[in-house]
């Protein structure tokens, strides 16, 4: 994948959304309309973190290269460059992928 040029603002995170599954556990090849919407995806580009009260930048919880889970209709889809790429608000992810 090239770098993208993408810069999300405050608690923004990019997200490059993984390959839905094309065969069921009970291996039937699903056509591409029947397929889920993927839910699973790498952080790509993190913002600097909310703006608080006291003037100082919210810590995110994650950082680029982690694998998160998100809601199925969060975010706005983004095409850059030929790829798909969601942003999302940090409150959107549900989940962070680990071990």
């Amino acid at each position: 994948m090239a770098k993208i040029k993408l810069r999300p603002l405050d608690d923004r995170v990019v997200v490059q959304p993984l390959e839905a599954e094309e065969v069921t556990a009970g291996g039937i090849v699903l056509p591409g309309a029947a397929q889920e919407k993927p839910q699973r995806g790498k952080v790509v580009a993190v913002g600097a973190g909310k703006l608080l009260d006291s003037g100082k930048r919210g810590e995110l919880s994650v950082t680029v290269g982690d694998e998160v889970i998100f809601g199925k209709y969060g975010g706005s889809e983004v095409e850059v460059n030929g790829e798909e790429f969601k942003i999302l608000r940090e409150s959107d992810i549900l989940a962070k992928v680990v071990g």
